[in-house]
């Protein structure tokens, strides 16, 4: 699928689903650029380089940074590194009423999830134009279409990636580039207070998935040129659901303290 030119950058990918996107481009015989805040993405490299026997660039920069995006553009353009697959993975959650966030918070997660993929995407979708064969993707969620409290910059950010994604890959479909926005609902990386017997029933039902699950079925929509994916049947049943919630009893539900 790739050629020894060929690169596939995934961002976020020091841990959980990132990681799971790298492994397997890795597998599929694609070298990597692989970026994450953390010094952990050195031993991570390692790691896929003894398994995969790929080549593996690592770097640490925070995607948070209005600049961010520009620079690992020129850093791949100054290195000859031809990127054919964009991973914008890289992200933060959070369960916290907006007002209650430091404005620093706000701050990164509004640029983690809006204008640094917005951006990584306008600079590497270019090239791939120019080349007539490119592959991005861009992790959305289902809260994309659950406006709830607590997850207000969450949930908004995420619908702009899935609004943005669907423009642009129409945009760019015919042009041999395919974007495609990754959807899911609860993933097992332990980011969520939920125990481990409750994410076992939750992995059984479908509502839960694995990380690994998810990258590869993600994968395989972007790679078949798919708009967007939302994986688990029991996600497409929640949204209906939550379609049907007025907002006065989400008010209730607030003012109750149920959820």
């Amino acid at each position: 699928m790739s050629n020894e030119k060929s690169y596939a950058l995934v961002t976020g990918a020091s841990s959980g689903i990132g990681f799971q996107y790298a492994r397997q481009l890795a597998a599929k015989g694609y070298p990597l650029i692989i970026v994450s805040d953390e010094e952990a993405i050195h031993t991570k490299a390692e790691e896929i380089r003894l398994e995969y026997g790929v080549k593996v660039v690592s770097l640490v920069s925070d995607l948070g940074r209005q600049e961010a995006a520009k620079e690992l553009y020129d850093y791949c353009h100054a290195e000859s590194l031809e990127v054919e697959v964009l991973v914008n993975n890289a992200g933060v959650y959070h369960d916290r009423d907006f007002i209650a966030d430091t404005p620093q918070f706000n701050h990164l997660i509004l640029n983690l999830h809006t204008y640094t993929p917005a951006m990584l995407l306008y600079y590497f979708s270019k090239d791939m134009v120019e080349r007539g064969k490119g592959y991005i993707l861009n992790m959305s969620s289902i809260t994309s279409d659950i406006a709830v409290q607590r997850l207000a910059t969450y949930s908004a950010t995420k619908a702009f990636l899935k609004n943005f994604s669907r423009s642009v890959h129409i945009e760019l479909y015919h042009k041999g580039v395919y974007v495609t926005a990754v959807r899911p609902g609860a993933v097992d990386t332990g980011l969520y207070s939920i125990s481990r017997t409750a994410t076992k029933i939750g992995m059984v039902v479908g509502y839960i998935v694995t990380p690994q699950r998810l990258a590869r079925r993600g994968l395989r929509a972007m790679f078949h040129g798919r708009a967007q994916v939302t994986p688990g049947f029991l996600n497409h049943v929640l949204l209906f659901l939550v379609a049907l919630l007025p907002t006065c009893l989400l008010r209730l539900v607030r003012r109750w303290r149920i959820f």
